[in-house]
């Protein structure tokens, strides 16, 4: 692959974002649950392989903190060193136990800020994001946005798809929501499809019939590159020894254990299909007599205290032995260690066995390429992924896996003609190898990333229109400068224009906002009129709304924290009962504000009408301005809270931020550790500020109060200081 050569000195950052299961460098707990499979050796093998890739410079996989008695304590580390340039970080994310992810959903936004956090005390951005599972994609997303970074996403698995497969085999609506959160899944799913720059998936099946379940994919933004397999670890048994523990784990269950193997390894849930497979061994008394089943299903203490479906599967499955009396014919050891699962296949293949997947559906396949590279063909599901690698390894059959007779008819076709063994299992073994390895999985990955990098950069200097283009400039800025629009920002021309100056002179080392009582659209439009740059951080609508930079990113996070308490249909029935009040036209309303033209002669005093909606039950924020407007806010919502959000979500100190206003509803966002200008112009609703710390009333007027407030406490750059 030739590389521009200013390209390949310029190391790449990689951030990886998997956010569930049980995520670290050594003896991955596979199979534990639901969550601890594939994905986490996925992602782990993603990393170690970017990581060795000569234009890689960084890489960081971002997953969960979890602090739990009952998991390991490694999950509990901060940080954890998987390479020189590798490492797994981990962030707190809802409660400290551990929790399947279809829980974590209200808790996503922590991560998030808590990233942001961690890349400004690093004082590096990534050059690209790249999310696994829906719930990644969320988070990936979010920073995606904020930070002006591209993202990559791999889904692993789709909602749609499981949410129809669930529903077609009977089970209720009502009951796989409450389960599963299809709803909040598959939403996020239609968003990551519209924004990711790139999706990667394993195999053009999952792109045109799962993707194809999903609102108007865009295809030129999927690439397939199928994952590799670590043939350090996945090898034909060769003369060496197996483990006589493991050996013994297996055989203390069979009659005969020098018959082969037909070897299943995969986690205890109903879609994997192990009851399909027993029945088709267990109808079959030819199969039986020609090799025994060894069903690896993830680890357990004790049955009774495995998440309730897995308990099922497993009863189950220990009931059916019974009941087509297999005792003796079939293995189900209690556990098993990571590094045992490539003796495993290497034990099924010794045996002359079988590895078989027997899943209803399979997106991708991994165990199929392991299983291949041990030199042991397979039995898999006539579905997604492994008709991709069946016809690229050759390696075994594809089947009908919802009917158990096929599945017995296959698998002793499968072991009962030898000399078609063995040319699977030499096809296996080096096909794997020439389709299938992380070297070149890496190679396209970062083909397809520098080609999006260019292309990022080529749409920018076409586009020219802000002050900041590209990655945001929050995240590494030392301070922040936020100021009301009307009376404050605007009002004098040779103002505005030397206000304008002072930012393009400090650009990058300060993030510039506007705070106002105006709705985005309007804010936008007055800014432009006058020639002012759009703003990193537009905070509208008196607080209750922030947004991001030319691309007006909504803030989701401060979206959810406002939402607390917040009634407003029944605040507006509340509002109708006073006099003095008279609705806003609708452009003045918002989903978090409520907007009155106000009479003054007849409104009740503010306090009155707090009393009133308190003894309704209501919870909300008054802003009474001007004399002649009244807005009603979540209670968590107004400028002052919004810039303390911001000062919190970008970890940059309160203290680093200079903000400017003229009227009432400006005094919250005054008050307190910010350095606060009053422009000479201000209403009377200020004078009571005079004399307060850190707050300076400036004598000139509107943009030029501004400049003088910048001047007061030397703010801005060190060569901008004058």
């Amino acid at each position: 692959m030739r590389v521009n050569k200013k390209e390949s000195s310029e190391s790449l950052y990689v951030l990886l974002i998997s956010v569930h299961g049980l995520i670290r460098g050594q003896q991955l707990e596979l199979g534990v649950d639901a969550d601890t499979g594939g994905q986490c050796t996925y992602v782990l093998d993603l990393a170690h392989a970017l990581a060795e890739h000569p234009q890689v410079g960084k890489v960081d996989l971002m997953t969960r903190l979890i602090d739990d008695p009952h998991v390991a304590g490694d999950y509990a580390q901060p940080e954890e060193t998987l390479s020189d340039k590798a490492r797994i970080i981990r962030f707190p994310c809802g409660p400290k136990r551990y929790m399947r992810k279809e829980l974590l959903w209200p808790h996503l936004d922590q991560m998030v800020d808590r990233c942001l956090h961690y890349l400004r005390q690093q004082g590096r951005l990534p050059d690209v994001i790249h999310s696994h599972y829906a719930d990644a994609g969320y988070v990936g997303r979010q920073l995606s946005m904020l930070l002006g970074i591209p993202l990559i996403h791999t889904g692993h698995s789709l909602g749609k798809p499981k949410q129809e497969r669930l529903l077609s085999s009977g089970r209720k609506a009502e009951k796989i929501e409450k389960q599963f959160n299809f709803e909040r899944r598959i939403a996020e799913e239609d968003a990551l499809i519209q924004h990711a720059s790139l999706i990667v998936t394993s195999t053009r099946q999952e792109v045109e019939l799962q993707y194809g379940m999903y609102a108007q994919p865009d295809s030129r933004r999927f690439r397939v590159i199928p994952p590799g397999t670590d043939t350090s670890r996945f090898s034909p048994p060769g003369r060496r020894a197996l483990p006589v523990a493991l050996q013994q784990s297996i055989d203390r269950f069979l009659h005969d254990p020098k018959k082969p193997m037909i070897l299943c390894i995969c986690r205890p849930e109903v879609r994997k299909n192990i009851k399909g497979l027993l029945a088709a061994y267990g109808n079959h008394p030819e199969l039986q007599k020609k090799a025994n089943l060894v069903l690896v299903a993830g680890s357990r203490e004790r049955i009774r205290d495995l998440e309730k479906s897995q308990a099922q599967v497993l009863n189950e499955l220990l009931l059916d032995i019974d009941a087509y009396d297999l005792w003796g014919k079939v293995a189900i050891p209690k556990s098993h260690a990571q590094e045992d699962i490539p003796e495993l296949y290497r034990m099924a293949a010794k045996s002359r066995g079988v590895f078989i997947n027997a899943a209803f559906t399979e997106p991708f396949g991994l165990t199929l390429l392991e299983a291949a590279a041990c030199g042991l063909p397979v039995i898999a599901p006539d579905d997604g992924g492994p008709r991709d690698i069946l016809a690229n390894c050759h390696h075994g059959l594809l089947v009908d896996t919802l009917n158990s007779d096929a599945i017995a008819d296959a698998l002793l076709s499968a072991l009962t003609d030898r000399a078609r063994w063995r040319k699977w299992a030499k096809s296996g073994v080096l096909n794997v190898k020439r389709h299938y390895t992380w070297a070149g999985h890496v190679d396209k990955y970062v083909k397809e990333l520098r080609q999006l990098l260019r292309k990022q950069r080529k749409n920018l200097r076409k586009q020219q229109i802000a002050l900041h283009s590209g990655k945001s400039p929050i995240p590494l800025a030392k301070f922040a400068f936020i100021t009301d629009i009307d009376n404050t920002l605007l009002g004098n021309r040779q103002g505005e224009a030397d206000l304008v100056e002072w930012l393009v002179a400090n650009v990058g080392y300060n993030i510039f906002g506007i705070a106002t009582g105006r709705p985005l659209e309007s804010a936008i439009e007055i800014l432009r009129k006058n020639h002012i740059p759009i703003p990193d951080v537009l905070i509208t609508s008196v607080g209750s709304e922030i947004h991001y930079g030319v691309n007006r990113i909504p803030d989701v996070g401060w979206a959810n924290h406002i939402r607390h308490l917040w009634r407003r249909d029944d605040l507006l029935k509340a509002l109708a009962e006073l006099p003095g009040l008279r609705l806003q036209s609708a452009e003045n309303q918002r989903e978090f504000k409520i907007s009155y033209l106000v009479d003054a002669s007849q409104m009740p005093p503010v306090k009155k009408i707090r009393q009133h909606l308190r003894k309704q039950g209501l919870h909300a924020q008054i802003i009474y301005s001007h004399g002649e407007f009244l807005d009603i806010l979540p209670i968590r919502a107004s400028k002052g809270h919004a810039i303390r959000y911001l000062s919190y979500k970008w970890d940059l100190p309160l203290a680093n931020f200079l903000v400017a206003g003229d009227s009432g509803n400006d005094i919250e966002m005054l008050m307190g550790d910010t350095m606060a200008v009053v422009v000479g112009n201000h209403s009377q609703e200020l004078a009571h500020l005079k004399g307060m710390p850190r707050i300076f009333f400036a004598e000139a007027t509107h943009a030029h109060g501004i400049l003088e407030g910048m001047r007061h406490y030397k703010f801005g750059t060190p060569a901008q200081v004058v």
